[in-house]
C-alpha cells in the first residue's frame, strides 16, 4: 500500500477476528498452491502426450516420488483432482470472506450507533446530522468495500506466488524475468494510485453533500414549498448529483487507461519472454507452452491486483472519515450511569447562577441564571428564539452539564451518573413528535414494556387523546412513517400519551403546540390541566393556552432571566 495509506490500513485491521483471519489465510494459500501444482503438471502431461518428457523430466520424478505413474491417465487423474479441490477450497474461502467483511461492517456499524446514542449531548448537537448519516450508510459501506479490496489484493498477491512458484519449477530464469517485468509495471502505476487516492477523497466529500442536500430538503420541504423554491432545491441536488458522477467518471476513465497500459506491457512481455525462452533459453515446447499458461494466468492476476490497489485507495479515505468521526463521539462518552438513584424531586430543581457556551466566540447560552421550579408546578419560559430557552429545557432534562454553576434537585447537585440517572424521570414532547413505525399501541407500549390495556388507556384519557377509539381500528391503528397518517393534533396527543407511559417526575414540552390549531392546542392545555401537581411540567413556547396554566412564568432575552412572574390564578 502507498505510505499515505498505512495508517487508514492499520486502523482497519485492529478490528479484525484474528482466528478468523487465520482460516482466510489459510484457504487462500490452500487455494494457489492447488492451482500452482495444477499447472506444474501441465509439464509432464505434455511431455506423456508426445512420448517423452525431455526436460520436464525432474517435474516426473517429483510426481513418480508420491507414488503416482507418470503417465497421461494418472496425470489427467490428478489435475482433475486439484481442479476440484481448488473449486470446493475456493467456495469456502469466498464465504469465510463474506462472513469477514460482514462482521467488519456490522462491527463498525454498531460501533458508531453506539458512540452517537452514548455522545454527550453538547457534543451531538454540535454536530452535523448530514455527516452523522452519511458515516452510518455511505462511509461504513464504503469501508466495507475496502476490506473488500483488502482481502482481493491478499488472495491476488497468494494466487501470484503460487503462479510464481509454479514457473520457478519449470524455469527459473524465465520465471524470475518475468516477476522483475512485473514488479516494473506496478510501479509504473504509481501515479495512477495517486489519483485514486485524490479521487476517493472527492467521493466522501461528494456523497456528504448529497446528504446534507437531501436531509435539508426533506426536513424544509414545507417551507420550499411555501416559498416557491422547489427549482432550486432540485438544482442544489442536481449539482451534488454532477459532482459525484464526474468524480466517478474520472475515476474509471483513469482505471480504464491502466488497464490499457498494462495489458499492451503484457503481451509485449509475453511475446519477449517466448522468443528468449525458445532461442535463447534452451526450452522445449513442453516447457514453453505450460509457461504460456502461467504468464497467460498472471497477466490477468496482475491487472487485477493493480484495479484492486487502486480500489483500495479509492475507499481508504472512508476509513479515515469512520475512524475520526467514532474516535470523536467515543471522545465525549458519557459516563455510566451505574446503579445512581435519581433524586424523586419533592421540593424543587435550582439552577444556582448557571451558564452556558456553545462556542468561545458565541455569545453565552445562559448568562448567570438563577431559576428554581417547585416540585409539582407548571412552569412557562418565554423570550425570543435563542433566548435561553431550550438550554433550560436540556439542562432541567439532565441532557446537559452547566460551564459553571450547579444544576440541583432538592439540594442534590445533578451530575456525572446522577445526571445520566435523572433523565429516567424525565419525558419531553418535541415540536415535532416522530411515532415509530407500527400501531398506536406499539407506539405506547415502548414507553412501558410492562405497560397493561388498563394503563395504555389512562396514559391516552390522561393526554386528551380520546379519539383513539374513534379510529377505525383503535389502538392497533397502523400510524405510517412516523406518525404521517394521524393528523398534527391527534400525533402531538398520543406523543404526550407516550410521554406518560413513562411516569416521568418532569414533563418538558418544547414548543409541543407552536404547530397545532387553536383546537387542537385546548385539547394538549385541557391534559396539562388534568396533570397540575401529579407531576412536575416545563413548558416553551409563547401559545397563550399553554401559557396561561403556568404557576411562574419566566421571560427570558439573551441568556439572561428578564422577569420571573408567579401566577397566583395558575
Amino acid at each position: 500500500m502507498e505510505s499515505a495509506a498505512k495508517p487508514n490500513l492499520l486502523l482497519l485491521l485492529r478490528q479484525l477476528d484474528v482466528r478468523l483471519s487465520a482460516w482466510l489465510v489459510i484457504l487462500m494459500v490452500g487455494s494457489a498452491l492447488t492451482e500452482g501444482i495444477g499447472l506444474v503438471l501441465l509439464v509432464p502431461m505434455l511431455g506423456a502426450l508426445g512420448g517423452e518428457l525431455g526436460a520436464a523430466g525432474q517435474i516426473a520424478d517429483w510426481v513418480a516420488a508420491i507414488g503416482i505413474p507418470v503417465s497421461l491417465g494418472p496425470l489427467l487423474a490428478l489435475f482433475t483432482g486439484l481442479v476440484g479441490l481448488r473449486a470446493v477450497i475456493n467456495s469456502a474461502r469466498n464465504l469465510t470472506a463474506q462472513r469477514f467483511e460482514a462482521r467488519v461492517v456490522d462491527g463498525l456499524r454498531t460501533r458508531a450507533w453506539k458512540a452517537l446514542l452514548h455522545c454527550d449531548w453538547r457534543v451531538y448537537s454540535a454536530m452535523r446530522q448530514s455527516d452523522n448519516t452519511s458515516l452510518l450508510i455511505t462511509s461504513i459501506d464504503r469501508v466495507g468495500n475496502a476490506v473488500h479490496y483488502m482481502l482481493s489484493a491478499l488472495a491476488l498477491v497468494i494466487t501470484l506466488a503460487g503462479v510464481g512458484a509454479a514457473a520457478l519449477a519449470i524455469s527459473p530464469l524465465v520465471a524470475l524475468a518475468a516477476a522483475a517485468g512485473g514488479a516494473l509495471v506496478l510501479l509504473a502505476y504509481r501515479g495512477l494510485r495517486r489519483r485514486a487516492a485524490t479521487l476517493g477523497s472527492q467521493l466522501d466529500a461528494a456523497y456528504s453533500g448529497i446528504h446534507g442536500h437531501m436531509g435539508e430538503g426533506l426536513r424544509a420541504l414545507r417551507v420550499i414549498k411555501s416559498l416557491g423554491l422547489e427549482d432550486e432545491a432540485a438544482g442544489n441536488a442536481i449539482a451534488s448529483f454532477d459532482t459525484l458522477r464526474k468524480t466517478q467518471i474520472a475515476y474509471l476513465r483513469a482505471q480504464g487507461r491502466g488497464q490499457i497500459l498494462l495489458q499492451t506491457a503484457g503481451a509485449a512481455a509475453l511475446a519477449v519472454t517466448v522468443w528468449f525462452a525458445l532461442t535463447r533459453g534452451g526450452a522445449g515446447v513442453g516447457e514453453v507452452l505450460p509457461l504460456v499458461a502461467l504468464f497467460a494466468r498472471a497477466l490477468p492476476l496482475l491487472g487485477l491486483l493493480q484495479d484492486t490497489w487502486q480500489n483500495w485507495l479509492h475507499c481508504e479515505s472512508a476509513i479515515r472519515t469512520t475512524f475520526a468521526l467514532i474516535a470523536h463521539a467515543e471522545g465525549a462518552r458519557e459516563p455510566d450511569p451505574g446503579n445512581a438513584v435519581p433524586p424523586a424531586l419533592v421540593r424543587e430543581m435550582v439552577l444556582d447562577h448557571v451558564s452556558v457556551r456553545f462556542s468561545d466566540t458565541a455569545a453565552p447560552a445562559l448568562d448567570d441564571v438563577c431559576l428554581a421550579v417547585p416540585a409539582g408546578s407548571i412552569v412557562a419560559l418565554i423570550g425570543p428564539s435563542g433566548a435561553g430557552k431550550s438550554t433550560i429545557a436540556d439542562l432541567l432534562g439532565g441532557l446537559l452539564a452547566p460551564d459553571s454553576g450547579t444544576v440541583t434537585v432538592d439540594g442534590e447537585p445533578l451530575g456525572g451518573a446522577l445526571r445520566q440517572a435523572w433523565r429516567r424521570n424525565v419525558a419531553y414532547v418535541q415540536q415535532e413528535p416522530v411515532l415509530l413505525g407500527g400501531t398506536i399501541r406499539e407506539n405506547l407500549a415502548r414507553a412501558n414494556p410492562a405497560a397493561d390495556e388498563a394503563r395504555i388507556r389512562k396514559a391516552l384519557a390522561d393526554a386528551s387523546a380520546g379519539f383513539v377509539d374513534s379510529l377505525p381500528d383503535g389502538l392497533d391503528t397502523i400510524v405510517g412513517d412516523g406518525g404521517r397518517r394521524l393528523s398534527g393534533g391527534e400525533l402531538q396527543r398520543v406523543a404526550l400519551a407516550r410521554a406518560l407511559m413513562r411516569d416521568p417526575v418532569l414533563l418538558i414540552l418544547d414548543e409541543a403546540t407552536s404547530a397545532l390549531d387553536a383546537e387542537n392546542e385546548a385539547a394538549i392545555a385541557r391534559a396539562l390541566a388534568g396533570l397540575r401537581n401529579r407531576l412536575t411540567i416545563l413548558i416553551i413556547g409563547h401559545r397563550s393556552a399553554l401559557v396561561e396554566l403556568a404557576d411562574r412564568t419566566v421571560t427570558l432575552d439573551q441568556g439572561r432571566v428578564i422577569t420571573l412572574r408567579d401566577n397566583a390564578a395558575g
